[in-house]
């Protein structure tokens, strides 16, 4: 075998982080950098390295919050613009996986603990069935994973892009602003970090207020202190908009394994979530409300999962028994 470390790393439009494989396979010395402060990946692998003596790596599993299909490769909210041969020759690797950030999300859901998730609302996991993820952080993520002949496979895409439909009177209001600006509105949009000071704005056009927008961290700080209430009706809408379409992700792959909400937003809301229109929605689906009512939804309460679903895509992988 030839020597040399085992790095994984979750990189986001906002954070990037890195971690080591112990000799189970699993992540360890986990530590978060900027982005903004590095001018690419190799960069920013080598600054963390530089902690821990700078070891020599043997492969790495690279999960990116943007298309990773091309060789060139394009953060979708970040600066960074790479090529993928130059990761694996500047790194010295002999192998090199890149994944869709979700993708590698969604790798982990099967091997969450208990204590890793909160259930929200009703539901129980069907052995094996599909699962689905999606979660808004800088973006908006979305995949599933699907298991097949002893493994489980991930679906990688770009789900957050999708049309952004509305799901009542107000909500179409809201949407009807938005299109003056976009011709297209996709979930992300408004449903993510870099969303939530626009959501702000239309809500308060649609509601009867307006004002500067706070930045996002301080739109999620605000709603969930509830010392205001126009922070706090921003992120109900949020929090409707996306139960919506958790459904309609339940429902197109069949996620009767339960849908799982991660990114950097939703587990720093705590019981606001659990109290917000999310479930309901998720539900409000007509003819099929009794399907959805049966699928479990699950708030992800674990730091780093994208690391954990890399690790396991990396020891997976041809030659990193």
């Amino acid at each position: 075998m030839i020597p040399g470390a085992l790095l994984v790393a979750d990189i986001g439009g906002t954070h990037a982080r890195f971690a080591l494989l112990d000799e189970r396979g699993l992540p360890e010395r986990v530590r978060v950098l900027a982005v903004a402060d590095y001018v690419g990946p190799v960069e920013a692998v080598q600054a963390y390295l530089h902690e821990f003596g700078s070891p020599p790596l043997r492969a790495a599993a690279i999960a990116l919050a943007a298309p990773v299909h091309a060789e060139v490769i394009r953060m979708t909210n970040a600066d960074w613009v790479f090529v993928r041969a130059d990761i694996t020759a500047r790194l010295g690797l002999a192998q090199l996986l890149l994944l869709n950030d979700f993708a590698a999300l969604a790798l982990s859901l099967p091997h969450l603990a208990a204590a890793d998730l909160r259930q929200v609302g009703g539901g129980t996991i069907v052995p094996l069935a599909p699962k689905a993820v999606l979660g808004p952080g800088t973006g908006l993520g979305v995949s599933g994973v699907f298991f097949d002949r002893g493994h489980w496979l991930a679906l990688t895409g770009e789900g957050g892009h999708c049309s952004l439909a509305p799901g009542d009177r107000r909500e179409a209001e809201i949407l009807a602003l938005a299109w003056r600006d976009f011709a297209h509105v996709s979930a992300e949009r408004l449903l993510s970090g870099s969303g939530l000071p626009l959501l702000y704005r239309l809500v308060g056009e649609v509601d009867g207020w307006s004002g500067e927008s706070p930045a996002t961290p301080e739109i999620v700080a605000r709603a969930v202190s509830g010392d205001d209430p126009r922070c706090r009706a921003v992120i109900d809408t949020l929090c409707a908009m996306l139960g919506a379409m958790a459904g309609n992700l339940a429902l197109t792959l069949g996620a009767q394994g339960g849908v799982y909400v991660g990114g950097g937003i939703i587990p720093r809301l705590g019981d606001l979530f659990d109290r917000s229109a999310f479930r309901t929605r998720f539900e409000a689906k007509g003819r099929f409300a009794s399907y959805l009512v049966a699928i479990p939804t699950y708030v992800m309460l674990c730091p780093t999962p994208a690391l954990l679903g890399s690790a396991h895509a990396l020891v997976d992988s041809e030659g990193c028994p």
